[in-house]
């Protein structure tokens, strides 16, 4: 399966709000698998669309052996609040403390179209606000007061988690 070059801070997509999927066909599949293939050889554990330039309302987590797919996600309940570590593949080299919901509940489809909802507590509940961030043209960055917050990774306190700083 092919990878695709990850797209940095830089570039436009990364700023706008990724178009809805409404085909759930063998094109949407494959991306689907190439995403996958990209965010781990990256190494990463979560990757949006636009990431790779493709302007899709298309997410992918790996946490603990099990892969995440989201098309179309929604949060639709959070609570509470956490500060960790946060890095990003776009934005490779740096963290940054951040604050995110402990849990959030979010609301997508599948390969397929069908809707489900996952929650997600911990990493996973930081790693869907994050990739559905990306595909609302946000990033993590953008919560900072100033760039100066972030921490180079070769300088990194030892508290920062390795899965942190592979980006998320």
């Amino acid at each position: 399966m092919a990878t695709r070059p990850i797209v940095t801070a830089e570039e436009p997509i990364l700023r706008q709000r990724a178009k809805k999927v409404t085909q759930f066909d063998a094109s949407l599949h494959r991306l689907l698998e190439e995403m996958v293939q990209t965010m781990r050889d990256a190494p990463g554990i979560g990757l949006a669309a636009n990431q790779i330039g493709v302007p899709l309302q298309v997410a992918v987590i790996e946490l603990e052996d099990k892969v995440t797919e989201l098309i179309n996600p929604q949060i639709v309940r959070s609570s509470g609040e956490v500060i960790d570590w946060e890095g990003c593949l776009s934005i490779p080299g740096f963290v940054a403390e951040m604050t995110r919901h402990a849990k959030v509940t979010v609301k997508a489809r599948d390969r397929h179209g069908k809707e489900f909802r996952v929650k997600g507590e911990e990493l996973f509940a930081r790693a869907l606000q994050h990739e559905i961030d990306h595909l609302n043209g946000v990033l993590y960055i953008d919560y900072l007061d100033s760039l100066e917050e972030l921490v180079r990774v070769s300088d990194r306190p030892s508290e920062v988690a390795e899965t942190t700083t592979a980006g998320i």
